[in-house]
């Protein structure tokens, strides 16, 4: 595990998939538990699954690098004739389950829905039926004189994904995260306003556990964000807001949990409250550190990583880029400081990873304070070449090297990124390209 954010990682493959049209951005990625698999949901209901290249002696240097595995139609678009709402195919987020066998299973799920997906290999197929012939015809009875035994004959390698469950009619509003419990039976779909706790086995009913729709829509002040899971104890589970908190909950208390057991919130400084205070607070994305001790957020303009232990501040607040703090005005007026930037834990927990626009993406090292901005674009990252770190320049002078401020192109942004979970290569999706990293390989 890297206890350095520097020097920075370096490429390993090219565009893992590349597309053209709005339909092929990609809207999540995720490793599994091995880090053996990468999964890619996108706008047009798809999910592509990466499969990592086994070492050989003849080509030692293609380890690392990932090919496509699986690719399947998760979501297709479909209306609420009650509401006369369109509802998007777009994945909002995949999850994998750990494995427990052969097969693999993720969850999936749009605006609505939670499907849950066995991904399994297929070698071999029967032949030597007795009631129908080779070619899938069924045989008149009456023709069948003797009976076979029917054998397995191997095949060409199949990958097969198969919907097992449909979790669907729990959310009124838009669901925008799903966690695996560490139990490995449920999990909790999370909307605006609701979090809701799934067996993974039950798929007509589910039980509310957080519900903060006010009686009166008019005195709603804040909405549900991103929730998740404690990786280690099953009943306890971190829901942010709008608002800029984040609110632990133990399942243990009751059955509805509207009352947390800790809240976290860092008081707002009077003296630079602005009109864009409350937006920017939001928070996009929370994460538990996978040893569960720390809980790390993004907002708009700066990534915080929290004790379990002190509510009132946080323990540490990594600035992503600061240098955007006089042109909220604009990014105001182009929505995009609505945009909602994910972040990522390495393995041990020692650097945190988020995206920024331009195609740079931003590590912090927790341990020696240092920070680097890396760029994720088909023009400077030919394959095995190391990435050149990136400096923004905020009015003054500008070097060679560095990048004006007033440059940077807001369209290219790097929203969703993810982390190997034992080693240094990592996933980044810029548009509709993913691009994968690794740390430099003497």
């Amino acid at each position: 595990n890297t206890q350095n954010a520097e020097p920075p990682p370096r490429r390993i493959a090219r565009e893992g998939y590349c597309r053209g049209g709005v339909a092929d951005i990609i809207s999540t990625v995720e490793f599994n538990s091995s880090g053996e698999l990468l999964a890619t949901g996108d706008k047009g209901g798809r999910v592509v699954v990466f499969q990592r290249e086994q070492e050989s002696k003849s080509q030692p240097q293609r380890r690392g690098e990932y090919n496509v595995y699986s690719t399947f139609q998760s979501h297709e678009p479909e209306f609420d004739y009650l509401k006369s709402l369109e509802i998007e195919e777009k994945i909002n987020k995949i999850k994998w389950l750990p494995q427990q066998n052969a097969a693999y299973f993720l969850l999936s799920t749009n605006d609505k829905t939670v499907k849950l997906w066995k991904i399994s290999e297929r070698d071999k197929r029967p032949e030597g039926y007795n009631l129908k012939d080779e070619d899938g015809r069924i045989r008149n009875p009456s023709t069948i004189t003797s009976l076979r035994v029917p054998v397995l004959q191997p095949m060409d390698l199949m990958v097969e994904a198969t919907a097992r469950r449909v979790f669907s009619n729990a959310h009124t509003y838009h669901i925008n995260s799903i966690s695996v419990n560490s139990d490995l039976q449920t999990y909790i779909s999370t909307d605006d306003l609701r979090v809701n706790l799934w067996n993974l086995e039950i798929t007509d009913r589910s039980f509310n556990i957080v519900d903060i729709k006010p009686a009166n829509m008019e005195e709603l002040t804040e909405v549900i964000t991103s929730a998740e899971f404690h990786p280690q104890q099953c009943h306890t589970f971190a829901y942010s807001s709008s608002k800029g908190s984040i609110r632990l909950c133990d399942m243990r208390q009751a059955a509805l949990c509207d009352k947390h057991c800790k809240y976290f919130e860092e008081p707002e400084d009077p003296s630079t409250r602005s009109f864009f205070s409350e937006i920017i607070s939001s928070i996009s994305d929370v994460k538990f550190s996978h040893n569960g001790r720390y809980l790390m957020t993004r907002d708009y303009l700066t990534v915080k990583v929290w004790d379990l232990q002190m509510e009132n501040k946080p323990l540490e607040t990594y600035q992503v880029h600061d240098y955007l703090r006089g042109k909220l005005c604009s990014l105001y007026e182009n929505d995009c400081i609505f945009d909602k930037f994910e972040c990522v834990w390495n393995g041990s927990d020692s650097v945190i990873m988020t995206g920024s626009y331009n195609n740079f993406f931003r590590m912090f090292d927790r341990n020696t304070k240092r920070d680097v901005t890396l760029e994720a674009s088909r023009e400077n990252s030919k394959p095995r070449a190391i990435l050149k770190p990136r400096k923004v320049c905020v009015g003054g002078k500008r070097r060679k090297d560095e990048i004006s401020v007033d440059s940077l192109d807001f369209s290219k942004k790097i929203l969703h990124t993810t982390w190997h979970p034992h080693e240094n290569i990592i996933a980044v999706a810029a548009t509709n390209n993913l691009y994968i990293f690794q740390d430099k390989v003497n």
